[in-house]
């Protein structure tokens, strides 16, 4: 299948981004005070408040907490209280929902509720295959492209809640939408700054369809089974050196030292040479200062979307001045896709970032995980 040069470009763009932020009382309505012990324990871009008859939701527009939007999470056989009603307010359970990026898709699945997701942008690239059974039936529409939405379209499925996601602060296709009575939630999973941070927005989904129990026993069970890899390599001697990202357009692209992974090559037991450089997000080097820093490294681990030497050579020959290269020591994530051609990492590996793990400690620590396949890397063909 093919699709126009633009929106794979589009793709391939946004991906490199992902992967590298009183109470008032009366006899019928009365306002508690909320839990103050935070059931959220990594995640830096999102809180949820509890209290006796609804929840705050709220949503940080970066991980320095310094901007938020706020929601409350009342359910729809609920009176909306009197000190609410000029506030954001969400109807709960969500039973019609549009999402705009495919790592929020397994969320929903891992809590039963795919059958809510009614529309999507361009979904050619979603890999689950109950999603993808959806999709033929006609019971998820595509909307257009991400910041193209067709608004016409999205009025005529009638959604509850729009889940947005922008590299670009108050995007005009959102306004738009609100203006249309639409409520928008922008989920910043791809802010967070640590595997267990973007992980743990399976609590932020569990709140709108009131799953909350079954959000947090999931994101247990992912926590523990992290934590646990985590801890077998926490004391190893080798540390291997890592070396990541690759050219595009003359840039060489790779996670800078504070990213989600940067994390992983940290927690995994390796050593990430751009490991002390600042941001969350990915750094914009020339070729000759990562081959003046890497050119010894003992791994390259994601080196873009690319699935063998061959090719890496055809677009830049220079790729073999590196001992990995040379030595058959690199990792990609780009040989897994679903049968539409979508990445599965992409999707994936938000949720279930120990399973991202369990690949690098393979990769970096064989001796550990020797006799497991991997779940989302493998070694670049020939």
């Amino acid at each position: 299948m093919h699709y126009k040069k633009n929106t794979v470009y589009t793709y391939v763009f946004i991906s490199l981004i992902i992967l590298f932020y009183s109470c008032k009382h009366t006899k019928k309505q009365r306002l508690s005070q909320p839990n103050l012990i935070s059931v959220i324990q990594y995640a830096q871009t999102f809180d949820i408040q509890e209290f006796d008859s609804y929840k705050k939701l709220t949503i940080f527009k970066t991980p320095s907490k310094r901007e938020a939007s706020v929601y409350y999470l009342i359910p729809k056989n609920t009176p909306i209280p009197d000190s609410l009603k000029n506030k954001s307010i969400i109807r709960t359970p969500v039973e019609r929902m549009v999402l705009t990026s495919t790592t929020q898709i397994p969320m929903l699945e891992m809590l039963n509720t795919e059958d809510a997701l009614v529309g999507f942008p361009n979904p050619a690239y979603i890999s689950s295959e109950k999603t993808r059974k959806r999709i033929a039936q006609g019971k998820i529409t595509d909307l257009g492209q991400n910041q193209q939405i067709n608004t016409e379209l999205l009025l005529s499925i009638h959604p509850e809640l729009f889940v947005g996601f922008s590299v670009k602060p108050n995007s005009e296709i959102y306004d738009n939408i609100r203006k249309l009575g639409i409520p928008v939630i922008l989920n910043q999973d791809w802010m967070e700054e640590t595997p267990l941070g973007k992980a743990e927005y399976l609590l932020f989904f569990g709140a709108l369809f009131e799953k909350d129990a079954l959000a947090k026993q999931h994101f247990t069970q992912i926590a523990q089974q992290y934590n646990h890899i985590k801890k077998q390599v926490k004391n190893s001697v080798s540390k291997p050196t890592i070396l990541s990202g690759s050219l595009y357009q003359d840039v060489w692209y790779l996670p800078a030292g504070e990213s989600y992974m940067a994390q992983f090559f940290k927690d995994a037991g390796g050593d990430y040479l751009w490991k002390d450089t600042q941001g969350s997000g990915s750094l914009s080097l020339s070729y000759e200062s990562v081959l003046e820093k890497a050119q010894n490294a003992d791994y390259w681990i994601a080196p873009g979307f690319y699935r063998s030497k061959q090719k890496m050579i055809h677009d830049n020959p220079f790729y073999k001045d590196f001992i990995a290269f040379q030595k058959d020591k690199i990792y990609t994530y780009a040989s897994k896709t679903g049968t539409t051609g979508g990445v599965l990492f992409f999707e994936l590996a938000t949720t279930h970032p120990d399973w991202v793990l369990e690949d690098f400690v393979q990769i970096l620590h064989p001796e550990k995980f020797s006799h497991r396949p991997f779940h989302f890397f493998s070694k670049l063909e020939d």
